[in-house]
């Protein structure tokens, strides 16, 4: 077997399960779950629509691993659009994947070169596990930047040392974060892109909350800053992006890479070896997803609407802030109840019935901390009512322990 399995720790869920092992929950409630960041808005009828009408005549032939021209012109389209970039070439700087996650974790496998045998992949902390198993399955070593609060929570670049950029090939950034909700600012990127300039590595943009905000203005993207920066080409950048949470159809597993045509043509060449082509049926859905805005537009608003009844609801017992984007709250739970964040959520579904994520679980020990530690994870989902109640619960739980 492949040894570098033996270096993937269990998922946060797993490690939520063995927490809960044993508990009985409090019956006189109802189960409410803000554990797992799985939209639960209904998928608009349109895109169901269009899936159900592609079975038609998709499922007769093999589709191609660079997606249909249909496709690939439409998320074209939708990027000229959100980032007001100049026109992408289809053919070339984009490609269908199967869900972000799938290819987050493949570009690592593309990019790294394991023959060298020192080489890093650079990851915020706390962070997607995903990028940590890619790292490990290329051939390569984790190194974590922790994020830190006085800077929204972006993670510190300036604190890596001198020594480890040299080895670093690869470098995967979310924003919006998660769990953090951090949006990187076009100063972020600028430094982030010197670096990138001065060491060679790739940097994988992690953009699939991009479309979930609660200012006027959205969220920037990698190609947009790169726009911006007069960076032509977007050299030794990828960006990723789904339409999991900005469509409500995580089932779909539906998103795309674009970026740097020569990083994207090796990605091509891995992915056509890998077998990784999205069923037709999906990419006629996912054609009508990405050409239509209206739905984006409702969505948001439920989340606004959520966020702006919830947040000050939990600002009572915790130290939270409303996020830049995204569907989580990260409040941190040991300023004002002496309690870790894994013995909160443990006694909080025991109590309350009510689950959310221990922060240490999403993040690592680095450089003598875990950012993670005492903070928990609350995706905020379900319809408001549902979020509503559960936050009522938090906060009469949160209340007791006082």
């Amino acid at each position: 077997m492949n040894p570098l399995l033996d270096k993937l720790q269990p998922y946060p869920f797993e490690k939520l399960r063995l927490l809960f092992s044993g508990i009985t929950p409090n019956s006189a409630y109802s189960p409410i779950s803000l554990g797992i960041g799985e939209p639960k808005h209904p998928t608009p009828a349109f895109i169901q629509k269009a899936l159900a009408d592609g079975l038609s005549n998709g499922l007769a032939s093999y589709p191609a691993t660079a997606g249909s021209e249909a496709l690939r012109a439409a998320i074209a389209d939708w990027i000229e659009r959100r980032y007001g970039l100049p026109p992408l070439n289809p053919a070339t700087q984009i490609l269908p994947v199967n869900g972000s996650r799938e290819a987050l974790f493949a570009l690592a496998q593309t990019v790294i070169d394991p023959s060298r045998g020192d080489a890093l992949v650079m990851s915020p902390n706390p962070f997607y596990q995903i990028y940590e198993g890619a790292a490990y399955l290329a051939g390569a070593q984790p190194y974590f930047v922790n994020s830190d609060p006085a800077l929204n929570f972006a993670p510190d670049y300036k604190s890596v040392p001198a020594d480890v950029w040299p080895r670093v090939q690869l470098l995967y950034l979310c924003s919006p974060g998660n769990p953090t909700g951090a949006v990187l600012t076009l100063e972020n990127w600028k430094e982030l892109f010197e670096l990138s300039d001065r060491y060679g590595f790739v940097i994988a943009a992690d953009e699939c909350y991009s479309e979930i905000y609660f200012k006027e203005d959205a969220p920037l993207g990698g190609l947009e800053a790169a726009h911006k920066l007069g960076r032509t080409g977007y050299p030794r950048l990828i960006a990723f992006s789904s339409l999991s949470k900005r469509s409500n159809v995580p089932g779909m597993r539906s998103g795309f890479v674009a970026g740097d045509a020569e990083v994207m043509k090796k990605f091509l060449l891995y992915r056509t070896y890998h077998g990784s082509a999205m069923s037709p049926a999906i990419q006629a859905a996912s054609v009508a997803a990405w050409n239509d805005e209206q739905h984006v537009a409702e969505n948001r608003a439920k989340y606004i609407a959520k966020f702006k009844q919830i947040t000050p609801m939990l600002q009572e017992v915790l130290d939270v802030q409303l996020p830049d984007a995204g569907f989580y709250l990260w409040a941190k739970v040991d300023q004002r109840v002496a309690i870790s964040d894994t013995e909160f959520a443990k006694r909080l579904y025991a109590e309350y019935n009510v689950t959310v994520l221990p922060g240490s679980y999403l993040a690592r020990e680095a450089h003598g901390i875990n950012p993670g530690r005492n903070r928990i994870r609350m995706a905020l989902v379900a319809e408001v009512e549902e979020c509503l109640e559960a936050a009522s619960r938090i906060v009469e739980f949160t209340k007791k322990l006082s």
